[in-house]
């Protein structure tokens, strides 16, 4: 698969763009474990334009975590085009235009999955930027607004109109948020349409190899975008890559080794932050792993209140003592 002159071989697996969680510490943990293209937190225009500190470190990249792409979003033609430029000076492989985030404080203001109601518009703002710069550009959205407006078999052709060079949807409706389950059926459509001739990559609920494989044989799509799936779980592109290749499941990590990946993304969050907000910043990975595990609830409450690095430190050798060749559940 190719998108521009940027070559990610025979099925890739990317990470999705996902706020305050695609951080360069999380990012090169997944690297790590076999992710093949990395995305940005989603970046606002707005705040891109203004020089917002805290929006300008999101395009930090680390050359160890390329191809990576940045990820903008907005809902005017001027600031749409003004950030692409910034963006580009930051020199990513790629810009990539957020279509589909539901978010009440995005989507409701018009931006995001919010332009799903404003096609014209959308498709000003995509060939705007693709006019605006010399990197390759590509655009992530949604099935539609609702389930009365399932429009993304009509819609990709438009976008693919405008000369954005792959689409990756998405298989919910904004109204969905993340809820039921993803509608691949329609990813596949848009796959097999005859007109499309850009990649097309599949994101919703890929959780485990079975179902990656499965999105690849059954729709036939060009990659995989795995976001939530990798919450807790950043070995999840190892496992897939492996079952892709062998057909053979690999055995779930221990919490041993669950505690050294966890040791690794604290410390790169430290450095990437501070102690006080990576601590803050690495809650959300934390909760997502040690599931299922017999007389954890006290354990866990300690190691998600802890705000000390050696503390938690503790914690964790703690866990791995007490549980460390155990299987935790997914």
């Amino acid at each position: 698969m190719k998108i521009g002159n940027l070559d990610l071989g025979y099925q890739p697996l990317l990470l999705a763009p996902m706020e305050d969680v695609s951080t360069p510490p999380f990012r090169l943990l997944c690297k790590q474990y076999g992710a093949d293209l990395m995305y940005t937190e989603f970046v606002s225009s707005e705040a891109l334009i203004r020089s917002v500190n805290r929006t300008m470190k999101k395009m930090t990249i680390v050359e160890e975590e390329r191809p990576l792409a940045i990820q903008i979003y907005g809902k005017e033609i001027n600031a749409m085009t003004e950030a692409a430029k910034i963006a580009e000076q930051a020199n990513p492989d790629f810009i990539d235009i957020n279509f589909g985030c539901p978010v009440k404080k995005v989507a409701t203001k018009g931006s995001g999955a919010g332009m799903l109601l404003n096609i014209p518009l959308m498709m000003e703002i995509t060939e705007a930027v693709v006019k605006a710069v010399n990197v390759p550009v590509t655009v992530k959205t949604r099935l539609g607004w609702d389930e009365d407006s399932k429009i993304i078999v009509g819609l990709a052709e438009q976008l693919q109109d405008t000369g954005i060079q792959a689409l990756t949807i998405h298989g919910r409706t904004r109204c969905q948020m993340y809820t039921g389950e993803a509608d691949w059926d329609l990813i596949g459509k848009v796959k097999n349409n005859p007109r499309m001739n850009i990649p097309i990559i599949g994101n919703g609920d890929i959780t485990n190899p079975i179902k990656a494989k499965e999105a690849f044989d059954k729709y036939g799509v060009d990659a995989i975008m795995i976001g939530r799936g990798a919450i807790g779980k950043p070995w999840l592109f190892r496992d897939v890559k492996h079952y892709l290749k062998t057909g053979e499941l690999l055995p779930p990590a221990t919490v041993s080794q669950q505690v050294e990946m966890l040791k690794q993304q604290i410390d790169g969050a430290i450095n990437w932050i501070d102690e006080k907000r990576g601590i803050l910043h690495m809650r959300r990975h934390m909760a997502g792993m040690f599931k299922g595990l017999y007389n954890f609830k006290q354990t866990r409450i300690e190691m998600l209140r802890s705000g000390d690095y050696n503390e938690l430190m503790l914690i964790l050798d703690r866990i791995s003592e007490q549980w460390g060749e155990t299987i935790s559940e997914d």
